[in-house]
């Protein structure tokens, strides 16, 4: 039905999405995502991303932008903030906005690489473990028993048992015990979708287990996948901060944002900046990866959707 003249149309696949009394903020931004015109949602999208990208492009160039070196005193031990370093000097007399700039890109690249493999196999596992209920069982008894063991309590034995391993063994470590919690998700989202009609019959027409993951399953799961992304990449910052700060994975002198905090605590009162700067920018980039990801699922799930 057109509306009446002077009535701004209202896009159907949206309509009734407009948040009720009472939501919370994280459901009215939702909201106002789903329900914007297409040009207007892709403006939506750019604002809550563009925090993210400007923190992940700031710590992969950060080390081509610092204006001093990361390991060379410039002023005295825990300075204040001066002309020649605008937040003031660490526990050496480094310049703690070179390391702030420096101390960020294996942080990024790790939680992000940690992201991306947890939700894929968890997607995969899922989605299998949904179309195929033995195996889902399987899945969930392992996860049940990689669950118990705490992701930090990991990563040190991991760590601590393969000492050359670096960031490379907290990365797989955190990878494996990441697992375990993001399958679960993923299978009781691919749950519904597999007992849709298209998919059976699909299956009763012959196609493959692949072919049913990648091109019936996958694609509905889209909104939860990106959301269990954003989740994914605060644990894995958290996670990798964590072991940063007990020195499993960096080492000194190694400019990295969780280092910075450890060793800068004892002069927490002296120069704050040198605690207060790495810590808020893993919080601003945890938070900021986590917004945008939610501004990049598709809008709909409050209504049921099939992508074929």
């Amino acid at each position: 039905m057109t509306p009446p003249a002077g009535e701004p149309a209202r896009n159907k696949d949206t309509a009734g999405l407009e948040p009720p009394v009472g939501d919370t903020s994280h459901e009215r931004a939702t909201a106002m995502v789903a329900a914007a015109p297409p040009r207007a949602r892709i403006g939506v999208i750019l604002l809550h991303s563009l925090p993210a990208l400007l923190l992940v492009c700031l710590a992969l160039a950060g080390p081509w932008l610092a204006p001093h070196s990361v390991t060379d005193p410039v002023t005295a031990p825990f300075a204040e903030p001066g002309a020649g370093a605008p937040l003031g000097g660490d526990q050496l007399g480094r310049d703690v906005w070179s390391r702030l700039l420096a101390g960020g890109g294996q942080l990024v690249l790790s939680a992000l690489l940690i992201a991306v493999v947890v939700t894929g196999a968890a997607a995969v596992l899922g989605a299998v473990a949904a179309l195929r209920p033995k195996v889902g069982k399987v899945v969930e008894r392992v996860a049940d028993v990689l669950i118990l063991l705490p992701a930090v309590l990991g990563i040190m034995l991991v760590a601590l048992s393969w000492p050359e391993g670096g960031r490379f063994a907290v990365v797989l470590a955190a990878v494996v015990l990441g697992v375990p919690y993001a399958v679960r998700l993923a299978a009781n989202a691919a749950a519904p979708v597999a007992d849709a009609g298209y998919v059976e019959s699909a299956a009763a027409g012959g196609e493959r287990l692949w072919v049913l993951v990648v091109r019936e399953i996958l694609p509905n799961l889209r909104a939860t996948l990106l959301a269990l992304f954003g989740l994914r990449f605060v644990e894995a910052v958290y996670v990798v901060s964590t072991a940063g700060f007990l020195q499993v994975g960096p080492q000194p002198p190694a400019a990295d944002w969780a280092l910075m905090i450890r060793e800068n605590s004892p002069g927490l009162l002296l120069n704050p900046w040198a605690v207060v700067a790495p810590s808020a920018v893993i919080g601003l980039l945890a938070l900021s990866v986590n917004l945008a990801a939610g501004a990049l699922a598709p809008q709909t799930g409050r209504k049921a959707v099939t992508v074929r």
